[in-house]
């Protein structure tokens, strides 16, 4: 500072202003030489400060590397040894399982996936069952028990393989004994302990076909079921040869051997009526 209180400038020239031989002024000179040197400071200023940035943040870098290590080797040691084991393992499983060969795996045969295949959907199980008689109404002028009665007779007479001629000769045979109903025999009384739609008296024939066990048709008990009464029948009509091309009433009296054996034919339009009703035609 002067004495007049002014700050002195350090890049201020210091002396009078005098010219050199080349006429440059020495004043200018002084000053080029201050403001070169005025730069130098600054950048050296500017380095010093760059250097000291970079420091900081090499430090900060360090630092935050070191926590993070730490903050690892914490955790580690929290690990449950059991379970670092367990971990081991599955990687050691791991990778013995990649280094199996593939070809070493078996694969499915044709003959083994055969055997697994579901029952319920084999070539035997699809095999298309024989057609059901119906449940119809009744016809021709039968009631219900006639109806059922008649279907017990096509429904065992199909079971046979009987054909449908069979079954009208069946049916119409049934209608002349019997009326259609499970008669039992007032001289057996055994026959009545047996489920009954009446009671007839023509000596000892009891069933839908007033079978006799004296001669030899099968015990009374058995006569009394109508399955049972119908295989008795369609057995011996089968036994009778060119029973299909007889007429119907002789077919069912070379079975039944009845005094009146031209009763049975009145009984055909009907029992063909009941058969086709029970088992539509092409069935």
């Amino acid at each position: 500072m002067r004495d007049d209180g002014t700050l002195d400038d350090p890049y201020a020239p210091s002396s009078p202003t005098t010219d050199t031989e080349d006429g440059t002024s020495t004043e200018w000179t002084t000053a080029a030489s201050r403001l070169r040197a005025y730069a130098r400071d600054l950048t050296g200023r500017r380095r010093a400060r760059m250097a000291l940035a970079a420091g900081v943040v090499c430090c900060l870098g360090l630092a935050a590397v070191a926590q993070v290590r730490d903050d690892s080797a914490g955790a580690a040691a929290r690990v449950d040894p059991a379970s670092s084991t367990e971990l081991a393992q599955r990687a050691e499983q791991q990778r013995a399982s990649r280094d199996l060969d593939r070809a070493a795996v078996p694969s499915a045969t044709p003959s083994a996936v055969a055997t697994t295949a579901d029952p319920d959907v084999s070539p035997r199980a699809r095999k298309v069952a024989p057609a059901r008689p119906t449940d119809p109404a009744p016809v021709a002028g039968l009631d219900e028990d006639q109806m059922e009665n008649a279907e017990a007779i096509v429904r065992t007479g199909r079971g046979m393989g009987v054909p449908r001629r069979g079954l009208v000769i069946a049916v119409a045979t049934a209608m002349q004994e019997s009326n259609l109903y499970n008669v039992a025999s007032g001289v057996l009384p055994e026959s009545q302990d047996f489920p009954h739609q009446g009671v007839g008296w023509d000596h000892d024939s009891v069933g839908l076909f007033q079978q006799r066990s004296s001669s030899g048709w099968g015990p009374v008990g058995r006569l009394m079921d109508p399955e049972f009464a119908t295989r008795q029948f369609l057995t011996a009509l089968e036994q009778v040869p060119g029973w299909q091309q007889m007429r119907l009433t002789d077919a069912a009296q070379a079975v039944q051997v009845s005094a009146y054996p031209e009763h049975y034919q009145q009984h055909e339009g009907r029992a063909t009526r009941v058969v086709d009703a029970i088992l539509p035609s092409g069935r």
